[in-house]
């Protein structure tokens, strides 16, 4: 069994400060606690002094870990979008994915499955199933409904996110209030979104912390982005081009190894298929 890829990254060793996330734009309304007062968001940890810790995540099972396991209903090539459309109760979740640093990370792929409002998983196709990207402001937006029940479960969803050439943090958000929390023996408290009632439907909030040390600005951020190189347009041997739209399927050669596109995308610098292998399996 091949290694899972993690990340080693040390926690930053500068604290989270109200500068920094103003630098950020992300500062967000008052927020609701958590049992025992913990904040379920990470952006409430703005003035904690100290930095995030990673949402847990798991392993390929050759370790022990807590149990956020991917189930038994995870399905590559899910296709590129934010909105799953289906019956049932609307339900909005968004937030950010952070650094332990609390910096905002753009382009993280975010890969989000849920049983439809009977509890029923859809093995066949890809309804409740699709994948996005964080925008520049590191945050997502996933529109859906809320899941229904099954056989030993409580409710909630499940997701991969992969920073540009990190490894893989697999992990499942919950409800708060639900009954079965309480014998649903995967859950975890440290997991739970915030959840209010939306017009229609409802609407959650959960910011993802993967364990990527980073080190807040000093100064002011420029005003304008400076400018980036170009991708190189000849990789090392082989035909992925960053930039080009790839096709769940399509074959390229990247550094000698030929490669299958598991989930259309758009490449872009950061991503060749070495890199991230939720979107690319060497063949």
């Amino acid at each position: 069994m091949d290694p899972e890829i993690t990340d080693q990254d040390e926690p930053a060793a500068r604290g989270i400060t109200r500068k920094n996330l103003l630098k950020a734009a992300l500062i967000a309304a008052p927020l609701p606690l958590l049992i025992g007062g913990v904040p379920a968001l990470a952006r409430a940890q703005r003035g904690s002094g100290g930095p995030l810790a990673p949402t847990p995540f798991c392993h390929d099972g050759d370790a022990p870990t807590i149990d956020q396991t991917e189930g038994p209903y995870f399905k590559p090539n899910s296709p590129e979008r934010s909105v799953l459309t289906g019956a049932g109760t609307p339900l909005v979740v968004s937030g950010f994915v952070f650094n332990r640093a609390c910096q905002p990370l753009p382009n993280v792929l975010l890969d989000f499955w849920q049983a439809d409002t009977n509890g029923e998983y859809d093995n066949v196709g890809y309804t409740f199933r699709g994948h996005q990207f964080t925008n520049a402001q590191g945050a997502y937006k996933l529109t859906t409904v809320v899941p229904g029940l099954y056989p030993g479960r409580t409710r909630h969803l499940h997701v991969k996110v992969q920073a540009p050439n990190r490894g893989i943090l697999t992990t499942q958000t919950y409800f708060p209030g639900e009954p079965r929390n309480n014998t649903d023996t995967i859950f975890d408290a440290r997991l739970l979104m915030n959840v209010r009632n939306g017009n229609p439907g409802k609407e959650a909030t959960f910011d993802f912390v993967l364990n990527i040390a980073g080190v807040p600005p000093t100064s002011q951020p420029p005003t304008s982005e400076p400018p980036t190189s170009e991708p190189p347009t000849n990789p090392p041997g082989g035909t992925w081009r960053a930039g080009t739209n790839y096709a769940a399927g399509a074959t390229v050669s990247y550094g000698g190894q030929n490669y299958r596109c598991l989930q259309g995308h758009t490449a872009i610098s950061g991503w060749e298929p070495p890199n991230v292998p939720a979107l690319w399996q060497r063949i």
